[in-house]
């Protein structure tokens, strides 16, 4: 589909910049930069990033900061 959008000028001039760098046509450089901002403003998809990551590399927390953590915790309500 096309669209027409406004921009400023210095913005414009940085994406030409990127797609030559990267031989990108424009139109995909801003579909990908589009679906990019949808997807960080997603809450499942920030999720299912952040479950991606974490399965891969699973974080080991120092048994004494975890404890600390948990009584720093204790009385908050949420």
């Amino acid at each position: 589909m096309k669209v027409a959008v406004s921009i400023p000028d210095p913005l414009f001039k940085s994406a030409e910049t990127l797609a030559r760098k990267l031989k990108k046509p424009r139109s995909r450089l801003y579909a990908e930069a589009l679906a990019s901002y949808l997807s960080s403003r997603d809450p499942k998809a920030v999720t299912e990033n952040l479950n991606q990551v974490y399965s891969r590399h699973p974080s080991a927390v120092d048994p004494a900061l975890e404890k600390a953590q948990a009584e720093t915790l204790i009385d908050e309500t949420w």
